[in-house]
């Protein structure tokens, strides 16, 4: 089931009425044809999402050009284009400027040769395609600029930007700013948009106060998350002297943040943003909204109606659903078609809706729209949805409770459970999980209870959250399931994040946690007999600072485990404080088996089923170094061969049915197979048709081992037959 991730820059085709591209931020772009009602994941080797990924398209139905922000080792953010109407996307095109430093790309809709590119400094055109660029403006401010818009009509060029109106009348050959009159200095243009008909052109636009609580002026990234910064909206027709606010009688909780329209209706407009009465009244929701002109800008009302969804049809989000309407809380993406100003999408913080009749109807588009639910009724809670395609939340383990049970541990939404073998999925919220994300889960063999890690603190040894300063901060709890993960309590109260647990083979009560803290992490044993007792802290291995990951219980009764990436306080510095460390049975002071590329970035470490002296570890690279790889050794770490060189493993799993087969999971680089895993040097490659750039980790259904299940950093789950 969908939801649970931002999406930003939707854009709806304007010669194909159901065809959407939308972006997360957590690298996936869906595209749907039948306008939300299924998506599917373009391949990371084609395009990657995030704020800023673009699909522009033309007056040819066959040139679609777009942004792609890979993440490394994948190179720089560039433009890409289509020839053939989205099924290739290899024409010919170049990407002046900064490399990696993409934020913006805007078309003319009326032709397929004129391309605006931005920067985080500077302004290009391309006149001819895409093939070359000239530099047409370069901001004066060190920390960039944000470009709001453009509008192409024939010779003349305006493009809205946190700086000013730039207006080209010679085709882009000049620049200069005009139809600057009536916006107040200390408020600067996010958001703009325009259309023209009958002789006449207007503009609308958003502004944000210039200068926040710092000091700073507009960066270029002015997201719908800085909706506070909200200053007014303003209509300029063509003609006249200035700008003129509008929407002046709009209530001070409604924050605005971005406007579109339909590029042949000037009297028709749509502004999005956030409705914050929440911040003013405890009792009530936060929620998207957005507004709507038909008469230019004279009258605006509400067309998104969240209160008892009135107008909108949910799917597990909505009035008393798993979540509220605040969970997706304010606009983060607005697109109308530009051939039909009745169809608006609305993107936020965790859900799609879409209308095809300028706003009075609306429908999710993150779940099977059989699942919908009807508007003006109550979201109702813990019912199963079928997924529609549209997974872009990060998921961490699978376990199974039977055939037909399955329980996912998530970020952000904690959880999702299925009774009929993941065809659908619910996102129960009165099932006992309170924390942000659930990381991993264990069976006890012999009384069949579940025991969970959970954390406040959610993406933990990602490239955001190795500081301390966002960590130390966080609670987690051990929890515990007695009808195979449907419902939970808390077990223990670590009162700091907790990613991992390990049950002792030969002692099954004996339950061993990962606790997350740079002063008070570690790891800790608990006896499941006696849970009133405090747990245990285990000695520290050298060099660490409470950043433990993995853990396994040998069969022998010693102790492997991995360190993650540390970095102290609020620095981007890595700490010399990861690694894999082994206790001998009985031992007082763990080993310090690390190889020397280790000891920042550690990430999975696998022990091989058939042999416990036998072990897999990712390594992410953290610097220019070649450190990220795939390391095996068969001496307990006294040794290291690295068999896969890639930039960032995650993790790793061997084949039950078969001992040669492993796949690899990789930041960046996607899902990684060898067939030959027992030789020194085992051949990996690709697996295509997998779509997401970063996989976490595989799993085989224990019921049914030609099932194999992804769950992956931000694009969901996935299923392939084998």
């Amino acid at each position: 089931m969908g939801g649970g991730g931002a999406l930003f820059a939707p854009s709806i085709n304007p010669h194909r009425a159901g065809e959407i591209f939308i972006s997360s931020d957590m690298t996936g772009v869906y595209h749907t044809l039948d306008y939300g009602r299924s998506w599917t994941m373009l391949p990371f080797y084609v395009m990657e999402g995030n704020r800023h990924s673009f699909v522009r398209f033309t007056s040819d139905p066959r040139v679609i050009y777009a942004l792609s922000l890979p993440v490394a080792p994948l190179g720089p953010s560039h433009i890409i284009k289509s020839n053939s109407a989205g099924r290739t996307w290899d024409a010919p095109v170049t990407t002046p400027g900064d490399p990696g430093n993409a934020h913006d790309l805007l078309v003319d809709g009326a032709g397929i040769e004129r391309v605006l590119y931005a920067d985080t400094q500077r302004l290009y055109l391309s006149s001819d395609g895409g093939r070359t660029y000239s530099e047409v403006y370069a901001t004066p401010w060190t920390q960039g600029f944000a470009v709001a818009g453009a509008h192409f009509a024939g010779r003349d060029i305006y493009v809205g930007t946190s700086d000013g109106i730039l207006v080209s009348h010679d085709s882009g050959q000049h620049f200069a700013f005009e139809l600057n009159d009536g916006i107040p200095a200390s408020e600067s243009i996010v958001s703009l948009a325009a259309a023209q008909r009958a002789g006449t052109t207007r503009f609308f636009a958003v502004t944000y106060r210039n200068q926040d609580k710092d000091g700073q002026r507009i960066t270029p990234d002015p997201s719908g998350d800085k909706y506070a910064l909200f200053a007014g909206i303003y209509r300029l027709t063509l003609g006249e002297s200035g700008w003129t606010r509008v929407g002046t009688d709009f209530p001070a909780t409604q924050k605005l943040s971005m406007v579109a329209m339909s590029p042949h209706d000037p009297e028709l407009a749509y502004v999005a943003g956030a409705d914050r009465t929440g911040d003013q009244n405890p009792a009530a929701v936060l929620s998207p909204i957005v507004l709507k002109t038909g008469d230019g800008g004279r009258s605006w009302r509400q067309v998104f109606l969240t209160v008892g969804n009135a107008n909108v049809a949910t799917g597990w989000s909505g009035t008393h659903g798993d979540k509220d309407w605040d969970w997706g809380e304010y606009a983060l993406g607005l697109a109308v078609s530009p051939s039909d100003a009745g169809r608006v999408v609305l993107s936020d913080l965790g859900f799609v809706h879409v209308t095809e009749d300028g706003g009075r109807h609306w429908h999710q588009a993150y779940v099977d729209p059989r699942d919908e639910n009807p508007a003006g009724r109550d979201t109702p809670k813990s019912k199963p949805y079928h997924g529609c395609g549209l997974q872009q939340t990060s998921c961490w383990w699978l376990t199974w409770g039977g055939p037909r049970t399955l329980f996912a541990s998530f970020t952000d939404i904690s959880s999702v459970f299925s009774r009929d073998g993941g065809e659908s999925w619910t996102r129960d919220s009165k099932n006992g999980l309170a924390d942000n994300t659930t990381y991993h889960v264990v069976v006890q063999p012999t009384t069949g209870v579940w025991y969970g890690a959970t954390s406040s603190v959610h993406d933990l040894y990602q490239s955001p959250y190795l500081r301390d300063a966002s960590i130390d901060g966080g609670k987690g709890t051990v929890v515990t399931s007695s009808d195979r993960g449907a419902h939970w309590r808390v077990a223990y109260d670590f009162h700091h994040p907790v990613i991992w647990l390990a049950l002792d083979p030969n002692q099954p009560n004996l339950l061993y946690a990962s606790v997350v803290n740079s002063k008070a992490g570690g790891i800790y044993r608990l006896d499941l007999a006696h849970l009133g007792q405090p747990a245990a802290p285990l000695p520290a291995p050298p060099r660490t600072h409470g950043h433990p990951y993995n853990l396994h219980v040998l069969h022998d009764g010693s102790l492997v485990a991995s360190y993650s990436g540390h970095q102290a306080g609020d620095t981007r510095v890595f700490m010399d404080r990861s690694g894999v460390f082994w206790l001998p049975p009985g031992g007082a002071a763990w080993q310090d088996r690390s190889a020397a590329e280790m000891h920042y970035w550690t990430k999975d470490l696998v022990v091989d089923p058939r042999n416990q002296d036998q072990w897999y570890v990712g390594v992410f690279t953290h610097d220019a170094g070649a450190l990220g790889g795939l390391y095996r050794t068969s001496d307990r770490g006294l040794n290291w061969h690295k068999i896969a060189d890639n930039y960032r493993v995650e993790s790793c799993a061997i084949d039950p049915r078969n001992p040669r087969r492993m796949y690899m999971t990789t930041q960046g680089e996607g899902l990684w197979l060898t067939e030959n895993l027992d030789e020194e040097h085992p051949d990996f490659h690709q697996v295509r048709e997998y779509p997401f750039q970063q996989p976490m980790r595989v799993f085989w259904n224990p019921f049914d081992q030609h099932e194999v299940w992804t769950v992956s950093f931000g694009g969901g789950m996935h299923l392939a037959r084998e």
